[in-house]
């Protein structure tokens, strides 16, 4: 039999870390059995589906390069296919017309809380007699349409990362199945969308567990074979409490907007829950789709950590090569105002170079604009507590005016070269090389830490670097 999968999500808000994990397991699933994909948008609930959600969906999945094999299928569209399997049900004596209005509903709640029993419908229109019907049908009166939920039994089914689990059919109330404006709820359209589309396997979230027994039974009404189901953990934070803004960003989206690179986001996402076994963590595309196996999800639930997805995506980041990196990190030094956003290829080429030096220390490509902004402009802002330090020893004026008069004269300013006067005037004047390595990052950086000193100002430039030597020596010169 051939696998058959869905991602089915309803676009009431932005695309979040769970979803993306449910779409991702649903993936790997299908192409490790060389399966389908389908992507399937449940938009029935017309007060809060909106199209901009359904977008946001589309280009997430896009940017985790999870290419649906079918779709995007629109529920909004299939209105017609779930009335008519509701008319079957309402035939066959499985699902009722409930005439009850809203204020009777709130009232049943409420005396159901003081009576301090389970919320749930009572019924009452299920026990109406045919001249009651055919009197709420005369008058107009609006309706849902109810499924007659077997008053006694159980439902079980075999989930496949907890085991047997089993429901009493006396705590299923019955379900509405199509709203009063003709609209499907979720239950009815999802089970008679995954029985017309074959769908073999349901793999969704742990919430929708007490939602299965509901589905099993209009299996059963329909008289279709069920699909194999498994619920997937929940996401919570470090501190285990649910996942929220403050664990990481909200959306997908925003993760993106964070410079977060997509394939490193998957690779952590994947780990949520799932063990590839072994100790190894990042993992190609092609080895997740080879090791994945529900055996190994863990039905406990995951813990998001936000150092740990930093500390990969800096791993993914370090990986890029430099042409890779200059082109997804370039956006967010245009974005801070660093580069042109018509940048010529001169300016290009120098953002580049910048950007290969912050490589080994950036976790999120929306460090760079912080990591390297000395590199930018003319004059750098310097540390208060760096230049006491470092550029206000009396012997530093003198050594910087020398490096001046000597970078200067330099026929090729390259990190060699740089090295071997900087060097060279330490020893002529027997001081360690420290001693002048660390006024001079300062003096041209205004840091006390960054990539390499000799490859920064090799980068930086001759004309760059003799300016803000000019500039520091004013400043040591001041305080002198």
């Amino acid at each position: 039999m051939s696998v058959i999968v869905r991602f089915a999500p309803s676009p009431t808000g932005l695309m979040h870390v769970g979803s993306a994990r449910t779409a991702l397991f649903n993936w790997l699933f299908a192409r490790r059995r060389s399966g389908r994909f389908i992507l399937r948008i449940e938009d029935t609930d017309r007060a809060r589906c909106k199209t901009e959600f359904i977008q946001d969906y589309l280009e997430g999945l896009r940017w985790l390069g999870l290419p649906w094999d079918e779709g995007p299928i629109l529920q909004s569209e299939r209105v017609e296919t779930y009335q008519e399997h509701a008319q079957r049900l309402l035939d066959e004596g499985k699902a009722y017309r409930c005439y009850c209005t809203p204020e009777r509903l709130d009232e049943m709640r409420r005396a159901q809380q003081l009576r301090k029993q389970p919320s749930g419908y009572d019924r009452f229109c299920r026990g109406l007699s045919k001249q009651q019907r055919d009197a709420f049908a005369a008058s107009g009166a609006p309706s849902v349409i109810r499924f007659a939920t077997p008053l006694e039994g159980s439902t079980e089914f075999d989930d496949q990362i907890r085991g047997r689990i089993r429901f009493d059919n006396s705590i299923l109330d019955d379900m509405v199945i199509i709203k009063s404006d003709g609209f499907p709820t979720y239950h009815l359209a999802s089970v008679v969308d995954d029985h017309l589309m074959n769908v073999t396997h349901v793999l969704r979230g742990e919430e929708w567990i007490s939602s299965t027994p509901r589905h099993l039974l209009l299996y059963q009404a329909f008289g279709w074979k069920p699909p194999t189901f498994a619920h997937l953990p929940l996401i919570l934070g470090k501190d285990r409490a649910k996942l929220s803004k403050r664990h990481g960003a909200a959306s997908l989206s925003e993760y993106r907007d964070q410079g977060y690179l997509a394939d490193a986001l998957t690779n952590y996402v994947a780990l949520l829950g799932w063990s590839p076994g072994g100790d190894q963590e990042v993992l190609t595309r092609e080895e997740m789709i080879q090791r994945f196996d529900l055996s190994a999800v863990n039905p406990a639930p995951a813990s998001f950590d936000l150092e740990k997805l930093d500390w990969m995506n800096g791993t993914y980041i370090r990986a890029l090569s430099r042409e890779r990196l200059s082109e997804m990190a370039l956006p967010f030094l245009q974005r801070a105002g660093l580069v042109s956003e018509q940048a010529a290829q001169e300016e290009r080429e120098y953002a580049g170079g910048v950007l290969a030096l912050e490589q080994e220390r950036m976790k999120r490509l929306s460090d760079a604009p912080q990591l390297a902004s000395f590199f930018f402009g003319e004059s750098v802002e310097h540390d208060e507590g760096a230049v006491s330090k470092w550029l206000r020893r009396d012997y530093v004026p003198e050594l910087l005016r020398m490096l001046v008069e000597r970078f200067g004269a330099l026929n090729s300013f390259d990190r060699g070269a740089i090295e071997r006067e900087v060097r060279g005037l330490a020893e002529e004047t027997n001081r360690k090389a420290a001693d002048l390595i660390h006024p001079l990052r300062v003096a041209v950086t205004g840091r006390t830490e960054g990539p390499g000193l000799f490859e920064t100002l090799e980068v930086l430039g001759r004309e760059r670097v003799i300016l803000r030597l000019r500039a520091a020596l004013a400043l040591a010169g001041a305080a002198s």
